[in-house]
């Protein structure tokens, strides 16, 4: 089953200091992420009210009337409201599909570098819902949290490969990242699926590391390894779902595997079920020349990309016009 190979990992132990502890852990990782691109991570540290906070005050938003969403509207890649039909993430994977049954919310990196080229594309200012002003402090939490997060999963993978600690997060000293509030309402809303449509298409994510937290549902994620194909995703409630993206994997000479998997979309037998999920995608410092670790520790020597060469090409694959 696919969660034997998705492992709870217990970041406490890591953090103890102790060698042996902290070796331990790291050789979990390697093997759960060689299986499946996917981890469980508990003893992060995160405020559990902040996602708690972010989904009362998104579901407010959510529930607006259509007029009152759209002077948000945005593409993808921008910061404000993906309504529905603006995303199709099997693009990604050269997969053609109807859009995806969603709506999100999307924040990205806005601190500028002062360098004008990437700012105007990488670094730009944040937009909040006038409607529900109770949910800038929650998310301005949660981002920090996440930032920190992923930095410290950084250094725990490249211990996992036995690389120096900062072998990913040397290259995080400005990065972007993005962060989606996504809801999937019921089928009320949505409608009855199309063939082929899932309330978020198969696909991997595009840069390093991938933290999210769901909740679980008949219509949630799924995720696909060549052992088993499709199986749900396991879930903890005190617990992260942590990914890899195709960046990471690609560095890593597809030693790890980026997490494919999908949301199905609202089942049959539970048409009204309403899911939100807090996805936070972490990428690397603009223009990071991804090259591919050598044998034994890489399988595949993949031509060297620029990180965000290859994110925009991706952001624009999964564009629906």
């Amino acid at each position: 089953m696919v969660s034997s190979q998705v492992p709870v990992i217990d970041l406490g132990p890591w953090r103890s200091g102790d060698p042996a502890a902290r070796a331990r852990t790291a050789a979990r990782v390697d093997e759960a992420l060689q299986a499946a691109g996917f981890l469980l991570v508990t003893g992060h540290g995160v405020d559990p009210a902040l996602p708690a906070r972010i989904r009362g005050a998104a579901r407010s938003f959510f529930r607006l009337p259509p007029e009152a969403k759209r002077p948000y509207a945005v593409s993808v890649g921008g910061r404000g409201w993906l309504g529905p039909g603006a995303e199709a993430n099997s693009y990604a994977e050269g997969t053609a599909s109807p859009p995806d049954l969603k709506e999100s919310w999307s924040w990205a990196a806005e601190d500028p570098t002062g360098v004008p080229s990437v700012d105007v594309e990488w670094f730009r200012p944040n937009a909040w819902p006038a409607e529900v002003p109770q949910l800038r402090p929650p998310v301005t939490g949660y981002l920090a949290a996440m930032r920190a997060l992923c930095d410290e999963l950084l250094e725990l993978l490249a211990v996992a490969l036995t690389l120096p600690e900062d072998h990913f997060t040397r290259h995080t000293g400005h990065p972007t990242w993005g962060f989606n509030v996504n809801w999937y309402p019921g089928a009320a809303t949505v409608g009855p699926p199309l063939p082929g449509q899932f309330r978020i298409g198969p696909h991997t994510d595009f840069g390093t590391v991938t933290v999210l937290d769901r909740e679980p549902g008949a219509g949630g994620l799924q995720i696909h390894t060549d052992a088993e194909g499709w199986q749900d995703a396991p879930y903890d409630p005190a617990a992260l779902t942590v990914n890899i993206g195709d960046l990471l994997a690609r560095w890593t000479g597809d030693r790890w595997r980026a997490g494919r998997h999908r949301v199905l979309p609202p089942p049959a037998h539970a048409p009204a079920e309403e899911l939100l999920s807090l996805v936070y995608f972490y990428e690397c410092d603009p223009h990071t020349r991804v090259e591919s670790l050598p044998a034994p520790l890489g399988r595949v020597v993949h031509e060297p990309v620029d990180s965000h060469t290859y994110l925009r090409a991706k952001l624009d694959a999964i564009s629906v016009s």
